[in-house]
């Protein structure tokens, strides 16, 4: 089984107009999110056989906290340039090609390539996937090839604005 955690990069700041988008920092609200989020997986005994993070710094600073709270070596991080703000089918692709021998990863990015992901190709009814937000899919296959081509087995939708449990929808055929 495989379970793939897409979460989009938390907040980040406006406040430098001079700064490439790529550049962008977390800010206040993104810094006090991320820990939160990164929590909630710790309390649910996630432990990633691997992190991928878009290179931008907003994604790259979002996983570096998910790692500190999930007990990742930071430097197992593995940035992809090739993760900033890909579409849906790059993002595909990318799964697609994850070694096998990996069970649970989890990849930092940003929208629209996430929202459309799970949206289009997986059909989940998530019209927008907002900052520090995460998509979590279980796949009852053995490689990630298989995975980033079938409907998962279970998912679930969590973001900070969320009081409750994450959305959980119901098991695909």
């Amino acid at each position: 089984m495989k379970t793939l955690f897409l979460i989009r990069h938390a907040k980040s700041s406006w406040d430098d107009s001079t700064l490439d988008d790529h550049e962008r920092p977390l800010n206040q609200r993104g810094k006090a999110n991320a820990p939160i989020m990164a929590k909630r997986l710790q309390k649910l005994g996630i432990k990633p056989d691997m992190l991928f993070s878009s290179t931008a710094q907003r994604a790259a600073s979002t996983a570096q906290v998910f790692a500190e709270h999930l007990d990742f070596l930071q430097p197992k991080i593995s940035y992809d340039p090739d993760l900033y703000l890909a579409s849906a089918g790059m993002l595909q692709d990318m799964i697609n090609k994850i070694e096998h021998s990996l069970n649970i990863v989890l990849i930092f990015g940003h929208n629209p390539g996430l929202t459309l992901l799970v949206s289009q190709v997986w059909g989940l009814p998530i019209n927008n996937i907002p900052t520090c937000g995460i998509v979590s899919l279980k796949f009852g296959s053995s490689t990630w090839e298989e995975a980033s081509s079938q409907l998962p087995s279970g998912a679930t939708f969590d973001f900070p604005k969320n009081s409750s449990s994450p959305i959980s929808f119901s098991e695909k055929n």
